[in-house]
Formats: C-alpha cells, structure tokens, sequence
C-alpha cells in the first residue's frame, strides 16, 4: 500500500489558505455591520425638478411627459443654403518649375492646394484667383483656377 501524498508541508499551506479564508469573511461582516450610512441605498442621488442633485426621490405629481421625437440631438439641417462652389483667393506660394502651390481663400483664410492640370491660365504669385475645390487623396485641392482682372 503506497503512502498518503499529503506532506506537512501542504497541510499547513491549506491551513493558512483556510485561515485567511475565515479572517477575510470576518472583515467583510464587520464591514458590513460598522459601514456609515448603511450601503447602497446611501449612495444613490437624485435629480430633482430644478436639475439640482438630492437625495430624495423626485416627487411623482411634479413629472411631465417629453416627447422623444421633438428632441433633436444632431445639427439642424440647413434649409436649401446652397453656397456658391466658385470661391476666390490669393495664390500665397506657386512654383512653375515643380508646377504647384497654395491658395489662400479670401473668406475662410484656409489655403488649398493647386497643381498645374487645375489652372486655367498661368498664374504667380500674390495674384487674386477664383477656383474651386474638390477632395484630393491628401485635402481639398484647388481646380479650375482664373485670374480676376
């Protein structure tokens, strides 16, 4: 017949495992029974009619039906604002040999870039320009750019 497997060793690893078992059981009753206020109950807030935080329920006579679908929650839609796609600037930088530069729009002081295939007429620096604009693989590139004269 073989021996028991269980060594000293083991039994006071289970002994101490068991014990901290009871001491960690004993905290959380005397938590429990020491706590200030008395748990979760407590801790609840509440929002009274005036948006203040209470601790009382709300009053049920005082509450009023919302109805959800008056809510809006994104941007209003804009109603046909339709803005003029031909926009004007000042050409800030261009480079003929490389053949592109920037606009800068006279409104939104944003700049856009422009290459040489969206000019209609050669153009230099510091000269006042209309274009417009369409999404490029890196932003919003400027085409069909003319000289105001």
């Amino acid at each position: 017949m073989a021996k028991s497997q269980v060594t000293f060793n083991k039994r006071e690893k289970e002994k101490k495992r068991l014990s901290k078992r009871v001491e960690k059981q004993q905290k959380k009753e005397d938590r429990k029974a020491n706590a200030p206020g008395g748990g979760f109950d407590d801790m609840l807030a509440f929002v009274d009619e005036n948006g203040m935080l209470t601790n009382t329920p709300p009053d049920p006579t005082k509450k009023h039906k919302v109805d959800a679908a008056k809510i809006e929650v994104s941007i209003p839609r804009r109603e046909n604002e339709e803005k003029d796609p031909i926009r004007k600037g000042r050409v800030e930088f261009f480079n003929t040999s490389k053949g592109f530069g920037f606009i800068k729009e006279m409104e939104t002081q944003e700049k856009f870039f422009v290459h040489a295939n969206g000019l209609l007429e050669d153009i230099q620096e510091n000269n006042m320009v209309t274009f417009e604009v369409e999404r490029g693989q890196r932003g919003m590139n400027a085409f069909n750019v003319k000289i105001i004269r």
